[in-house]
């Protein structure tokens, strides 16, 4: 019976892999260190979030979306809404404690900084995705538009 040859590819990306790994598992390590249980506790939470509040919120923000977009004939801009909101969203869900206000002591604290700018930072952010995704739709449409035969009469 001969076994199948597992198709591996490179070297180089095992070896990445494998480094990947290690440095995981040494910061799985080091993080657990100390309180595991809180550590634990936080992780079963932020899934629980996650899945319970933060899923069905941003499903039902998608929906009405493409549901708006495809009622005006639009369904192909969606990605051009999608990417900006998703990135918008990642900013704020990783930056939120800085972006309320509601760390300013202990921040202020260890950093010897003040939380004043995050709020503004955060919507000059999300203002610049969405601009970028608008001028990338408004090129798209202008060359699509070039591209286009003249309509016959």
């Amino acid at each position: 019976m001969r076994w199948p040859r597992i198709p591996v590819g490179s070297p180089f990306p095992l070896l990445l892999l494998a480094a990947s790994f290690a440095l995981a598992g040494y910061a799985g390590v080091r993080l657990l260190s100390g309180d595991w249980f809180a550590v634990a506790v936080w992780f079963v939470g932020a899934a629980l979030v996650h899945d319970l509040v933060l899923l069905p919120l941003y499903s039902m923000a998608d929906r009405a979306v493409v549901r708006g977009l495809d009622a005006a004939g639009r369904r192909e801009w969606v990605m051009y809404v999608r990417v900006p909101a998703a990135f918008s969203g990642l900013l704020l869900l990783v930056w939120f404690p800085l972006i309320s206000g509601r760390v300013e002591q202990s921040y202020r604290l260890g950093t010897g900084l003040s939380t004043d700018g995050f709020l503004a930072r955060w919507l000059l952010i999300t203002a610049v995705l969405f601009s970028g995704s608008a001028l990338l739709l408004a090129l798209r449409l202008r060359s699509a538009t070039k591209q286009r035969p003249p309509a016959v009469q």
